[in-house]
């Protein structure tokens, strides 16, 4: 991201729409990476540099429990939750970031209007020098929702299942319940 988006502000975000990752930054350090739905291909998410416009609580529907206005110009896009948590990790929204509302209600509190938001296409923006720097020996923290599996988990997220068993401690696999916090090792 060019130092003059992000001179003024102790903090940014940065949409990889290729692994449908955001990140979020506090003085050039990675402090969270969530998983999130991005545009499908016949409505993509627009790529560029942008900022908090809008903060709304409860904006309710399929917009979850918050939503971030960005500062996109031909058209209404946003940061939000979603009333259907598995669209999380596809291409499928009209252009909009969807996250989990527990995960867009943890970041919403971090960002203020003016943070600036950098949508890029993938790996090959980056480099490769900066996606060793950002995710080495990283981790997420992922939310299990109603009807996923240890597997799907592990698969949405490029881990094998004994990764994921190992860093959560877990024996079996079958018993996991909905709301349970994992980690997803780096």
């Amino acid at each position: 991201m060019p130092d003059s988006l992000t001179r003024s502000y102790s903090s940014h975000i940065s949409v990889n729409l290729a692994s449908r990752r955001l990140t979020y930054y506090e003085r050039e350090r990675v402090k969270k990476v969530y998983p999130v739905g991005v545009g499908k291909p016949s409505t993509p998410t627009p790529t560029g540099n942008y900022s908090i416009v809008e903060k709304i609580v409860n904006p309710g529907g399929m917009l979850g429990s918050r939503w971030m206005g960005l500062s996109i110009q031909q058209g209404n896009y946003g940061i939000h939750g979603t009333n259907n948590p598995s669209s999380i990790g596809g291409y499928v929204s009209h252009g909009c970031i969807r996250m989990y509302n527990q995960d867009v209600e943890e970041l919403f509190p971090n960002v203020q209007i003016g943070t600036p938001v950098n949508i890029h296409s993938g790996a090959a923006e980056l480099g490769q020098e900066d996606i060793h720097n950002n995710t080495h020996n990283m981790t997420t923290n992922h939310t299990i929702q109603a009807g996923e599996t240890l597997w799907e988990i592990a698969e949405r997220y490029g881990k094998t299942l004994n990764q994921i068993l190992q860093a959560n401690q877990i024996s079996d696999p079958d018993v996991i319940y909905p709301g349970q916090q994992i980690i997803i090792p780096g």
